[in-house]
């Protein structure tokens, strides 16, 4: 779906962020990933964060000397900064670049995501090498952002705009209304256990019953919940029945 993002991690200092951006990479269908001039590159210490199906990417990653050959061969260029203002002017949020990014997908681009070094970011020489610059959103009293966080972020929206359907949750198993003789069924059940807790009075129990099968006929009770309710009444009328007994 995302096979044509390239994710650029530029200077990353820790390699155990390039193992979890692995990880987010696999959660959203996104797998080149490109290092550019890693100082402390170890493998070995990236890949228990990438997880197992995360291990693939990091063993495929392409190393490269500077940004400008990691971006050779990409037609469009998204840098991200924690930084707006002055002359950054047009950032985009991840929700409003999705769309242009999925887009110039679908037209055959391929498309490069420049993530800077965890401690200053992209300086203003390196975007602008960008296309476009895109700025994720955060509370102001903590704005930081871990490199995976952010990598998974944008993805995400990408993953999301990319859907040939909205995602939307399965939700619990639908269940049937319970038919009429199933609610007569519960409503002599429960007129035997409001009479076994003493609620309903043996004398005239059905009129007494009345307003509670009104209730009963206007909440649409599910099969599921009849079965609920029948173990409830089960229960309390074992319990009165036991409390006789040691009368």
């Amino acid at each position: 779906m995302l096979k044509n993002i390239s994710v650029v991690l530029f200077g990353t200092k820790y390699p155990e962020n390039v193992g979890s951006t692995a990880r987010a990479m696999r959660n959203m269908d996104c797998s080149d990933l490109i290092l550019v001039n890693p100082p402390l590159w170890n493998m070995e210490r990236a890949m228990p964060l990438a997880t197992a199906k995360g291990h693939e990417i990091v063993e495929k990653a392409r190393i490269c000397p500077d940004l400008e050959t990691a971006l050779a061969d990409h037609s469009k260029i998204y840098g991200t900064t924690a930084r707006t203002g002055g002359w950054r002017k047009g950032v985009l949020t991840p929700a409003e670049a999705a769309p242009l990014i999925v887009q110039q997908l679908k037209d055959g681009e391929k498309i490069a995501l420049v993530f800077g070094p965890e401690d200053r970011g992209l300086t203003n020489d390196e975007t602008k090498l960008c296309s476009r610059l895109i700025n994720i959103p955060t509370s102001e009293e903590s704005s930081s952002l871990n490199l995976s966080q952010a990598v998974l972020i944008i993805l995400y929206e990408c993953f999301k705009e990319a859907l040939e359907k909205p995602f939307t949750p399965a939700g619990p198993p639908e269940e049937r209304i319970t038919t009429f003789q199933e609610q007569e069924i519960l409503a002599a059940n429960l007129q035997e256990t409001l009479l076994a807790i003493d609620f309903l009075k043996e004398d005239n129990a059905d009129y007494w019953m009345l307003p509670v099968k009104r209730f009963m006929s206007r909440i649409n009770i599910k099969r599921n919940e009849f079965n609920l309710l029948m173990g409830i009444c089960r229960q309390i009328k074992w319990i009165t029945g036991k409390a006789s007994s040691k009368k």
